[in-house]
């Protein structure tokens, strides 16, 4: 358990990350089609799995370091590996190669609180450790919560409408000489003027 002084600290954490953990799951179903499914879009998908590891851990780590004689080094070293197996695994099987700069300062901040429970577990009147790992797990909790925060504006359909975008903008191809279906295509004789390929009167 927390000293009494930190009582106040993770009892508001806990609360904060249930209320978001709700708000998620409001995103999720007002989107529920481009998160999961058939259709569903990878940077959907990510922005909900890592906001809700995010949050779970959040709230895991406050809710359990308030109980008497548990040292908070424990759920906060397990829920360190649990979080980053789960995004290493989101990221080898949705392939966001775009968000490597992401990914790469969650991974951090989970080692951080990796390496900060393991040192509380070594000594848990580590005040100064305490300290570094209130302020990691508040952090992951503002990460998350910005990430369901974009989930609910939309941003991941941002994202592919951009691309669809630039995709419908592109210039027609013309099937070249090993197309099977180059007999369709207009072609022009030696000095014939330009043909329309609308296929009005001419």
């Amino acid at each position: 358990m927390v000293p009494g002084v930190y009582d106040a600290y993770f009892a508001a954490l806990a609360t904060a990350a249930a209320a978001l953990i709700g708000l998620l799951f409001v995103a999720v179903s007002v989107r529920d089609d481009t998160i999961f499914g058939p259709n569903a879009m990878p940077g959907g998908e990510a922005l909900a799995i890592t906001a809700f590891t995010g949050l779970v851990n959040s709230f895991v780590v406050a809710v359990l370091g308030l109980i008497p004689k548990v040292n908070i080094g424990e759920p906060a070293v397990i829920m360190a590996l649990i979080s980053t197996v789960a995004v290493v695994r989101l990221q080898r099987r949705l392939h966001t190669g775009r968000n490597l700069l992401v990914l790469a300062i969650t991974l951090l901040v989970y080692a951080a609180q990796l390496g900060f429970g393991v040192l509380l577990l070594v000594d848990s009147h580590d005040s100064e450790q305490l300290i570094n790992l209130s302020i990691i797990v508040f952090v992951t909790l503002i990460v998350s919560l910005q990430r369901a925060w974009s989930l609910l504006k939309g941003k991941h359909l941002a994202s592919a409408g951009g691309t669809a975008v630039t995709a419908d903008h592109d210039p027609p191809h013309r099937p070249g000489p090993g197309c099977p279906w180059l007999h369709l295509w207009p072609q022009k004789r030696p000095g014939e003027p330009p043909r329309s390929v609308r296929g009005g009167s001419e």
